[in-house]
């Protein structure tokens, strides 16, 4: 067995504080760190400690003297640091009702309404802070302490409904008080109210505000509530001793022990440890508002006892706390989603580490930044040892408040999220977050959990709460609902859970190699998401689906431009007169015909037309540069070009034959289907690339592919009821999607104006083509966005 001074030591250099109160062993540590092995110790040899420290005279409670209450001389008391920060989030309006701080008593069996009242009032007079509001005075913040009050308990009755009634009433009305702000500058920051479900059943709420309040504070008062309503019902007084200071001497005390050395020494680390500290990149599935949103969901999480046992095996083993080897997890997890090797967490901690502050009810409890640094392919083994010294040191340096930190480092500000880190990991007591209480006649249920729904305010985009329950770890993930969805949150936590298991099997292996998914969510990504084999006509030109459509559905509108409509068959018949034509002027199979050309009519009779006839189209953008033109004519080796007799001017002097699609073709010629003799492996098109890295370079598509993109497809379903807006130029890839989606799946294609339409003239198409289908750039896309908005607002003012 280590020796005393030994096992002493290791508790000291993990921040654990040991004392005697009355004779009796008092401890105080942080979240996490006693673990099950400690607290056996301790219970073993609590006597050997107790006679240690009463022969050494010592009280590891603090270096410095007892907070002293201070002089009530009249003078307003100061903020807390913590107090001061939520008081400029109150003031600037940001927050809502998010830092109200909910407590929820069910209670069952004889209920007794003035002894309650009363307990209530008592704990109001004893505790300065829940009657405490906020004022300004010469622009500095501070407490105003008011008198005692008789705090109002109103009684709403909801017994006459039926239980699942009464459960959804309830279930609003909690949901309207949680939501209800304080004025703290007019408001105590407390309210509580009853809801009667029936004769022997009641819901008791008591809301507090943040800055008055925090997860400790929320233990103490049902504990005081127990006691003082016992009495109550006996016509006792309140067996509590006074409290030996009130939250305002704590406020004095901060700011004057943070000063100095004290202060220097707490800051030089930090500063040095937060040197350049990156923000955390997670991915989202939305946007992030632009001012930070407090709506958020909780989804729990389960650790099996099969792994929780490993889980702890593992933290043995290697000397650490159950805290850090799940943070440690949690890092690599955070690490891997966002692709940083550097990650900084936030973690609470109670910060009531001096015996007279334990029974307050007060904002006390403290944030510490955990960056840690996974760079270096480390096996987990090290970075739970790096995690560890990251711990180590935030505890030996936790003294100074998050909000004097924020305040000497300056991180760059925004409102749409918290400074230094947006996540928050916690491992907590279940008797801290469901403490153990009771009251006489009654039965208590405390937590707010069953009444509330899955719907809660967050602080943060993430936070995971975890604690030990029997041989299981339980625990819940809080999320933003405006950053993410609940399926992607669902996800993480089988991600940490699978990372966390695969860990301790492996501890000595590199954390890139760790697994995050079970089999089934990887033959899911790697098997059946790419099993995108579809049956399509892969022995089909286009043309022959085209002419498919024209025998189901031959009196159907196949193409509409401005005025003038032509049916399938119609369609059908005029591109058969251009290939019979193109075929006399010799077109063959894979014979290049170039096609410069509007949108119109004719643009998609000349291209069906060319594929009739066995050739490729090679598109040739009229507003293209001549020196363009001529390169493109050239390459190709183009010897027939097809265009409109205004842009025969503007087509280069080449030895291709122009043929202007008005005047020049013999519409009376046969319209009767051609016999070509080509395949679905024959070239269909030939597009140019941009030449933005060099020389445009022709790119050839084969009818197959065309009919792969758009036949029987898996990412659109497009159908004969479609009506598709064609609305790229034809030496836009683009254009291939609009015209034969629609065409080779009986639907109507409805062209645009030749001109650049206007975002009003792109939506009056819309609306009078009754179009379903529209191919957008996202620079498009976002511009329809911001004008719809900008119309929003016009109509709103």
């Amino acid at each position: 067995m280590k020796t005393l001074g030994k096992f002493l030591d290791e508790l000291a250099s993990q921040d654990v504080k040991l004392w005697l109160e009355d004779e009796r062993l008092r401890c105080n540590a942080p979240e996490g760190v006693l673990t099950s092995d400690i607290r056996i110790q301790l219970s073993d040899r609590k006597q050997e400690i107790i006679n240690f420290l009463q022969q050494a005279n010592l009280k590891i409670d603090s270096k410095h003297k007892q907070i002293q209450p201070i002089e009530r001389n009249g003078n307003p008391p100061p903020l807390s640091y913590a107090q001061q920060r939520l008081w400029f989030i109150e003031k600037m309006a940001l927050s809502s009702n998010a830092y109200n701080m909910p407590l929820t008593l069910h209670l069952v069996g004889k209920l007794d309404y003035v002894a309650l009242q009363k307990s209530l009032n008592e704990i109001i007079a004893r505790h300065e802070t829940l009657r405490t509001t906020f004022s300004e005075i010469n622009g500095t913040p501070v407490q105003i302490i008011q008198p005692p009050f008789e705090l109002e308990l109103p009684i709403q009755n909801l017994s006459e409904l039926t239980p699942s009634e009464a459960t959804t009433k309830l279930q609003q009305l909690l949901q309207q008080e949680n939501e209800l702000s304080f004025n703290l500058e007019i408001d105590p920051p407390i309210r509580a109210g009853l809801y009667q479900l029936g004769t022997t059943e009641h819901i008791l709420q008591i809301t507090l505000h943040h800055i008055a309040s925090d997860g400790w504070s929320l233990t103490v008062l049902p504990k005081e509530l127990s006691a003082i309503y016992t009495a109550a019902l006996f016509d006792k007084p309140s067996p509590l001793p006074p409290l030996p200071i009130q939250y305002a001497d704590f406020a004095v005390w901060q700011k004057n022990y943070l000063q100095g050395q004290t202060l220097s020494s707490q800051l030089n680390y930090w500063k040095q440890k937060l040197l350049d500290l990156p923000q955390l990149q997670l991915p989202t599935d939305h946007p992030r508002p632009a001012v930070e949103t407090f709506r958020g969901a909780g989804i729990p999480i389960n650790i099996p006892a099969a792994l929780t046992s490993k889980v702890k095996q593992l933290t043995q083993k290697q000397g650490t706390t159950l805290f850090m080897t799940l943070l440690a997890a949690f890092k690599v997890l955070l690490s891997r989603y966002s692709g940083q090797e550097s990650v900084a967490v936030g973690t609470p901690i109670a910060n009531r580490n001096r015996s007279e502050i334990e029974g307050l009810i007060g904002f006390f409890v403290n944030s510490l930044v955990m960056y840690t640094d996974l760079g270096g392919f480390p096996s987990f083994t090290e970075v739970l040892n790096r995690v560890k010294q990251t711990a180590l040191e935030a505890y030996t340096h936790q003294d100074i408040p998050f909000e004097k930190l924020v305040e000497e480092l300056r991180p760059e500000r925004a409102l749409s999220q918290n400074p230094l880190f947006q996540v928050v990991f916690a491992v907590q007591q279940e008797e801290i977050l469901k403490p153990s209480f009771s009251l006489p006649n009654l039965e208590v249920e405390l937590g707010w959990e069953r009444w509330m729904g899955d719907q809660m305010t967050v602080r943060m985009d993430l936070e995971l709460h975890l604690w030990p329950v029997g041989e299981e770890i339980k625990g819940f993930c809080a999320y933003n609902r405006d950053l993410f969805s609940a399926k992607t949150i669902s996800r993480m936590l089988s991600h940490y859970e699978n990372l966390l298991s695969a860990a301790v099997e492996t501890p000595e292996g590199p954390i890139s190699q760790l697994p995050l998914m079970k089999e089934a969510e990887l033959d899911q990504i790697l098997v059946e998401w790419n099993n995108t084999k579809t049956d399509y006509p892969t022995d089909k030109c286009i043309h022959q689906l085209f002419e498919a459509q024209v025998e189901k559905k031959p009196d159907a509108i196949a193409v509409v431009f401005e005025e003038q409509k032509l049916t399938y068959s119609q369609l059908n018949s005029k591109a058969n007169q251009l290939a019979h034509y193109l075929q006399k002027l010799g077109v063959v199979p894979e014979t290049r015909v170039g096609i410069c050309v509007e949108r119109s009519l004719e643009m998609v009779v000349g291209l069906l037309a060319i594929l009739k006839a066995g050739g490729a189209y090679v598109p040739l953008d009229p507003n293209y540069p001549t020196s363009r033109l001529n390169y493109m004519v050239e390459d190709a080796q183009l010897s027939i070009i097809l265009t409109q007799e205004k842009w025969q001017h503007y087509l280069p002097s080449t030895a291709a034959q122009v043929i202007c699609l008005d005047p020049d073709i013999p519409w009376t010629g046969s319209s009767e289907n051609l016999t070509v003799s080509i395949t679905s492996e024959h070239q269909a098109y030939m597009m140019y690339t941009s030449g933005s890295t060099g020389l445009p370079k022709g790119v050839n598509i084969r009818h197959q592919g065309v009919v792969r993109l758009v036949k029987n497809t898996n990412y659109i379903k497009l159908t004969e009821e479609d009506i598709f807006l064609q609305l790229a130029p034809i030496s836009f890839d683009a254009a291939t999607l609009e015209i034969w989606g629609s065409l080779l799946n009986g639907g109507t294609l409805a062209v645009m104006p030749p001109h650049q339409p206007s975002l009003a003239e792109i939506g009056a198409a819309i609306r009078e083509n009754q179009v379903t289908t529209l191919w957008l750039t996202a620079g498009l896309f976002q511009l329809m966005v911001e004008e719809q908005l900008e119309n929003l607002k016009s109509l709103k003012q």
